[in-house]
């Protein structure tokens, strides 16, 4: 028998199966809990992470559900962490991916705790803070009092640095594409509304939200894209409240607003070839 396994009740095996399109921690949790639920699971001295051990050994993923709980002390914690990372560094495989893979509980809470852009993939996220992780796994003092805490701090400033680049990219498009829009528009304003009697208030038939009507007059865009467009894009509506109000996520309710926009330029297009 391997030296760091213990046996384990054969029920156990079909723990870790999943469905496809698994994102990076999923991927990550199968791939340690195959370790810890293996023939010959992979284990650790129990007194590293209990105070009055009832057996030797505890595999692994008995061993990460002890670092979780209250009861743990934080110098048990600390010296569990310390041995795991030195495994890792001397030993490699599996103990590389035993090491990421006792993060994976605190970085779910960690990434759901994350404000992130509805166009960025969660996904591409988790995978940054991997990473993060896997590289400060490399450099990190392993006789350090928290060994956890460098390898968290690592994956929270990789995932913030991602969120920001991502928000600016947003705020950067979604300014110029406001911009494009507009300008697609006024410039069309006039003949299509020449094009039609269709009249918007007093004194507002020639702008961008007779365009707006028109469209849905001629069926390119529905009434509820054109109000998406007119509230978010002219009036400045902030997305989360349409969001709350349609019943959808900002995720959903940005790519609503693509698809309408879309639509709308391939209206204005044959406006203009039509001219």
């Amino acid at each position: 028998m391997h030296p760091h396994r213990t046996s384990r009740p054969a029920a156990r095996r079909t723990a870790c199966t999943r469905s496809a399109g698994r994102s990076p921690l999923q991927a990550l949790e199968e791939s340690f809990l195959a370790l810890a639920i293996a023939d010959q699971p992979l284990a650790l001295p129990a007194h590293l992470v209990c105070e009055e051990p009832e057996q030797p050994m505890l595999s692994i993923d008995q061993v990460r559900s002890r670092l979780a709980h209250a009861a743990t002390s934080p110098e048990l914690r600390q010296q569990t962490w310390r041995e795991v990372a030195r495994r890792a560094r001397r030993l490699g495989d599996p103990w590389d991916i035993v090491t990421v893979g006792m993060t994976v509980p605190v970085l779910r809470r960690m990434l759901a705790r994350l404000a992130c852009p509805a166009h960025l993939e969660r996904a591409e996220v988790e995978q940054e803070a991997l990473a993060a992780i896997t590289c400060a796994l490399s450099t990190v003092d392993v006789d350090a009092a928290d060994v956890a805490r460098e390898l968290f701090a690592a994956a929270d400033r990789a995932a913030n640095r991602l969120v920001y680049a991502a928000r600016r990219r947003v705020e950067q498009e979604t300014g110029h594409q406001a911009v494009h829009l507009g300008r697609l528009t006024r410039s069309t304003a006039q003949a299509a509304c020449q094009a039609t009697s269709l009249e918007v208030g007093s004194g507002e038939a020639r702008n961008e939200y007779a365009v707006l009507a028109r469209a849905v007059s001629a069926g390119a865009v529905s009434v509820a894209e054109a109000q998406l467009i007119a509230r978010t894009r002219l009036d400045g509506e902030p997305m989360q409240r349409l969001a709350d109000e349609r019943g959808v996520s900002v995720r959903q309710l940005y790519r609503h607003r693509a698809a309408a926009e879309q639509h709308l330029a391939a209206y204005l297009r044959h406006q203009m070839r039509d001219q």
